[in-house]
């Protein structure tokens, strides 16, 4: 007969309020005051994190600077310093390393662990976390919060329960009633957009949310919808993934001054489509979809996107690409403040396409 296998023990390690904790462990001018890490209140930029002190005032990630600064006056705004972050980051996930090769790093703060077989700590995933928070304050001097449940879904949910410093489990016995009383907009992937659009359909929390068939949620939300259908019922067989494939390569600008005239934003999304190319031609792969990302004066923002039966080696043709895809939004009308490009479905060619792509670097 053969053996069952172990229960899946999914730990979500989360570093609390990073880049700001970071910093205000380097300057004791900063501890204990309000800092925003990003943008400066005078410039186009945005809050990349802030401090808990400052999110008291409402603060929070993503923000216009320029909010946050209206929000709380007297807050620090701070330059962020990356390679500050990725160090720090690094001996997080050595730490990782040390319990369990199976972790999914998500960015430089977050990440997955499986410790379904992981024999330390007695077998317990609750130790494990507990052990890895000690290991990353003891090493870093920086607090993370952990999450533990039987797969990623409810382990996501769990790290943010007792923000900062926390430690919270969901049990499989409590998953499926913890999901039904979880409200829609706190359930991990489901952005404002998709919270708007499932309130219009009636549905507030997980409850409501399971009440509705496989058939409608696809039909709404298409293949998304498998996947709210499983979550609705606390199931999620996602694996963690130690050797996550790049998905897409991309780069964005936010300008100084709003932009206005269409051929100056044509040449600013090829100048993003050449380094988004560098940066490809780097990890030795090639894409087929290109995708730009307008984001207007007033905020709203929107993507449009072409696939291509060729890869995309160089800007040659891509220029038409662009010019057709402008001509579905709302430039010439409206004011733009942020522009992107993205480059999609990637493949791994052979090394004629690099050698190809070099001449026009």
């Amino acid at each position: 007969m053969a053996a069952s296998k172990p229960d899946r023990k999914i730990i979500h390690i989360d570093m609390d309020a990073f880049f700001a904790a970071v910093e205000q462990r380097d300057n004791p001018n900063y501890r204990n005051k309000p800092i925003v890490v990003g943008g400066r209140p005078d410039s186009r930029g945005v809050v990349a994190t802030c401090s808990y002190e400052a999110r008291k005032y409402g603060i929070r990630s993503a923000m216009p600077s320029s909010q946050a600064y209206r929000l709380c006056p007297q807050a620090l705004f701070i330059k962020p310093r990356f390679e500050a972050y990725k160090e720090a980051s690094t001996i997080i996930r050595r730490i990782f390393s040390d319990y369990t090769e199976l972790f999914e790093p998500l960015s430089l703060d977050e990440a997955y662990l499986d410790v379904s077989a992981v024999k330390r700590c007695q077998g317990s995933a609750t130790l494990v976390a507990r052990a890895i928070k000690h290991d990353i304050k003891h090493q870093t001097d920086l607090t993370a919060s952990a999450g533990i449940s039987y797969n990623k879904f409810l382990a996501k949910i769990a790290s943010d329960m007792d923000k900062p410093d926390g430690l919270y489990v969901i049990t499989p016995e409590q998953g499926p009633m913890f999901v039904e009383q979880l409200p829609i907009g706190k359930f991990p992937g489901i952005g404002q957009a998709t919270e708007k659009k499932m309130h219009a359909l009636g549905i507030k929390n997980g409850k409501d949310l399971k009440t509705l068939p496989l058939s409608m949620l696809i039909q709404h939300f298409g293949k998304a919808g498998q996947h709210y259908f499983n979550i609705a019922r606390g199931i999620d067989n996602r694996p963690v993934n130690n050797r996550r494939p790049s998905k897409s390569v991309g780069i964005e600008m936010t300008y100084q001054q709003d932009l206005d005239d269409r051929n100056l934003i044509l040449q600013q999304l090829l100048a993003l489509l050449d380094k988004a190319l560098r940066k490809l031609n780097d990890k030795r792969l090639t894409a087929h979809t290109v995708t730009i990302k307008i984001k207007y004066q007033n905020f709203v923002q929107i993507t449009r996107s072409r696939t291509l039966p060729q890869p995309i080696l160089n800007a040659q043709g891509i220029d038409l690409v662009f010019s057709e895809l402008l001509k579905d939004t709302d430039i010439g009308t409206k004011k733009v403040r942020l522009l992107g490009v993205t480059l999609s479905s990637l493949d791994k060619p052979d090394l004629r396409h690099f050698r190809q792509l070099d001449l026009f670097c």
